[in-house]
C-alpha cells in the first residue's frame, strides 16, 4: 500500500493523518440502502437489549417504530439503562450526547467512541459538542439527548428543569423530535412503561432569531409535551382501570 501511494506521489504520514480523521470522524456514512447504520450500536442492541428486558422489562406504549432518517431524541432519565429504550425503536444508529468524562474511561470510553457517542464538556465548553450533533443531523443521522443533564434522583420523579440545547440543534437544522418518556421511575423486575410520541417539529420558531428567551421557551415546551404525555398515559390507566371494575 505505502508503494502505491509512493508512486502516485502521496504524502504517506499526510495520508494515513487523513485516514485517521476519517476513522475518528463523528458522522456515520451512508450504506448503500441509504441507512446510517452503526456496527457497535447493532452489537449491543443484541447483547445488552434482552439482558435489559431481564433486569428492567419494559412495554413500548405508542409509536414504537421510528422511520429512517435524522430525529432528535429527548426523553427523561432516571437510570443508565434507560439509553435502551431509543434504539428498541429504530436499527439506525443513534448518536447520544454524554458527559465528556466517559471518553477517557477504560472499555466504557472505548465503547461510546465506537458507538460515535458525542461527548459534551460539563464547563460550558460543549461548542464542539453542538457542533458535531449539528453536523450529524444534517448528514441525515439520529441523535439522543436527555435535556435534564443528569439522572433524576428525585424523590417524586418528577422532571428536572431542562438544559439548552436540544431545541436549539432542533430548530437549526429543522429535524422532528422524538420524546421518550419513562412513566414512572424504572424499576428492577417490575413491568416499566416506556410511553413513545409522535415525532414534531418546532416549525413555529423556524426563520425567527433564536434569542437566549426565545431558546427557553421552546424547551419549555419539549418539557411541557413530555408532562402532557406522563398526564395522557395516567388517565389511560386510569380509564382502563375503570372498566375492568366495571366488567
Amino acid at each position: 500500500m505505502d508503494e502505491q501511494r509512493k508512486e502516485a506521489g502521496v504524502n504517506i504520514p499526510a495520508a494515513q493523518k487523513a485516514e485517521k480523521r476519517k476513522k475518528n470522524d463523528i458522522l456515520q456514512p451512508a450504506n448503500k440502502k441509504g441507512r446510517h447504520v452503526n456496527g457497535m450500536l447493532m452489537f449491543l442492541r443484541i447483547i445488552l437489549l434482552p439482558i435489559v428486558w431481564l433486569i428492567y422489562p419494559f412495554r413500548f406504549y405508542g409509536n414504537s417504530k421510528v422511520k429512517d432518517g435524522a430525529c432528535i431524541y429527548i426523553g427523561n432519565h432516571y437510570r443508565i439503562w434507560d439509553v435502551a429504550f431509543p434504539p428498541a425503536t429504530t436499527t439506525e444508529g443513534i448518536h447520544y450526547l454524554a458527559k465528556s468524562e466517559l471518553r477517557d474511561t477504560p472499555v466504557v470510553g472505548a465503547v461510546c467512541r465506537a458507538a460515535k457517542v458525542i461527548f459534551l464538556e460539563r464547563d460550558g465548553g460543549d461548542v464542539r459538542g453542538l457542533m458535531d450533533a449539528l453536523r450529524c443531523l444534517k448528514n441525515g443521522e439520529k441523535i439522543a439527548i436527555y435535556p435534564e443533564g443528569k439522572r433524576n434522583r428525585t424523590e417524586d420523579g418528577e422532571l428536572l428543569p431542562f438544559e439548552s440545547g436540544a431545541a436549539m440543534l432542533a430548530i437549526k437544522t429543522r429535524t422532528p423530535v422524538v420524546p421518550i418518556l419513562c412513566y414512572k421511575k424504572t424499576r428492577m423486575f417490575r413491568l416499566n412503561h416506556v410511553v413513545i410520541g409522535e415525532p414534531f417539529e418546532l416549525s413555529e420558531y423556524y426563520g425567527q432569531k433564536l434569542t437566549q428567551e426565545l431558546l427557553a421557551e421552546a424547551d419549555g415546551k419539549l418539557r411541557d409535551r413530555l408532562i402532557a404525555m406522563r398526564d395522557e398515559h395516567a388517565k389511560m390507566l386510569e380509564e382502563k382501570k375503570k372498566r375492568k371494575k366495571s366488567k
